[in-house]
Formats: structure tokens, C-alpha cells, sequence
């Protein structure tokens, strides 16, 4: 049987931020880039694959590749050799080729700071924007809405939406915009340490005593 809403509380947002910013203070996005070029590139390869992968993929990438105007000239079946272990490498070559030739042609090389820019590129959503504007560039546009924090928005009573743009607005009225960055790396750190999906750890986590656990048998 699982556990209802009304079984426990009402979801208090800010508690479980303030929980989470005392927990992980230093979370930060766990892709290793440089630029905000290389974040973009690692984000869109990190589809459906680890981090630890993209890492261990991107440290070969971005010194064979060095800049928007290099991936755009890439050879589209190098690039797909080149980022193969990441998985869908097809459609993720594509993407890369295709985002960085628009970011060539119509942004001089360099990664545009807008929500909007960045989403009208080739295989960039509001996630992937949102992790570059936010983590490399320090710009809260949004709440990054990854698999962790949609099952853990839904878990802790902080949506009941399904689609992550939806997730995304409740988050950002529930969450002062100044954490917004960094509550979305919190949450998915959270996810991946303590609330899993199959066996969350709910008598040792922090957020217990706050957290209404739906959908938690």
C-alpha cells in the first residue's frame, strides 16, 4: 500500500531547500567542463548516460575539438566514432553538429546567455539550457528538471505534474529564485545518494521528518 498526501503533512518547500542546502552545500554539477561551450556539448551527450562516462568521453573530446567552430567542421561519422560509448550516439552527433553550426553562423562561436536562443538550437531543451545558463554562466533562468528531480518533486509533495515543464513552474514558485540553481543540483544528488527510485533510504534520510513520501510503499 503506498503512502497519500494526507497521510503525512503538507509538503513545506522551503524546509525541504533548507534541508538540502545544510546537506550538500558544495553540490554542483558533477560534468567536468571548462567553458560553457564544453558544458553544452557534455549535457547533451549525458542523454540516457552517466556522468562518469560523458567524463571519460569528453576528456579525449574537448581536446580534440576545441571551440564551436571545430565541432561544426566535424566529420559527422568521426564525431559519431568519437562520442559512440555515450549511447544514441547517432542522434547525439547530430545535435552537436547541428547546435554548434548555428552557434557559428549566427553567434560568432560564442554560447548565447538566453533561454530562448538556446532553445531554438538544434537538440537543446529547457534542461539543457537551463544547466548551461545556471551552472556555467551563474544566470537563474530555471530549476533543472533531470529523472531525479521529477521522481523526487512527486515524492516530496512538490508537484504532482508529470511533464517537466510543469514540474519546472512549480518548482520555481515554491523555490526562492536565488537557490534555483543550486536546488536542482541538490535534488539530483539526493537522488542518487539517498531517495532512489526502487529502495529510497527514508529512516536514515535527512528529510523524513518533512518529506510526505508518496507514492513510497
Amino acid at each position: 500500500m503506498t503512502q497519500s498526501v494526507a497521510s503525512k503533512s503538507k509538503s513545506d518547500p522551503r524546509a525541504i531547500g533548507r534541508i538540502l542546502k545544510e546537506v550538500y552545500p558544495d553540490a554542483t554539477c558533477e560534468l567536468n567542463f571548462k567553458t560553457p561551450l564544453e558544458l553544452l556539448i557534455a549535457t547533451i551527450l549525458a542523454a540516457q548516460c552517466t556522468d562518469a562516462r560523458v567524463n571519460e568521453v569528453t576528456k579525449t573530446l574537448f581536446t580534440k575539438y576545441r571551440s564551436a567552430n571545430d565541432f561544426a567542421k566535424a566529420d559527422p561519422e568521426q564525431m559519431e566514432e568519437d562520442i559512440r560509448s555515450t549511447g544514441f550516439f547517432r542522434q547525439k552527433a547530430k545535435s552537436i553538429l547541428g547546435c554548434c553550426r548555428e552557434i557559428v553562423d549566427r553567434y560568432g562561436g560564442k554560447v548565447p546567455a538566453d533561454m530562448d536562443a538556446l532553445t531554438r538550437l538544434p537538440g537543446v531543451g529547457r534542461k539543457t539550457a537551463n544547466v548551461v545558463l545556471g551552472t556555467a554562466m551563474g544566470i537563474a533562468c530555471g530549476v533543472v528538471v533531470d529523472t531525479h528531480v521529477k521522481r523526487l518533486s512527486m515524492r516530496m509533495g512538490l508537484s504532482s505534474q508529470t511533464d517537466p515543464e510543469k514540474i519546472e513552474r512549480d518548482l520555481m514558485e515554491a523555490i526562492p529564485k536565488k537557490d534555483w540553481i543550486a536546488f536542482g543540483h541538490q535534488m539530483t544528488l539526493h537522488g542518487r545518494r539517498v531517495c532512489a527510485a526502487r529502495k529510497p533510504q527514508c529512516d536514515t534520510c535527512p528529510l523524513e521528518r518533512v518529506c510526505p513520501k508518496i507514492g513510497v510503499a
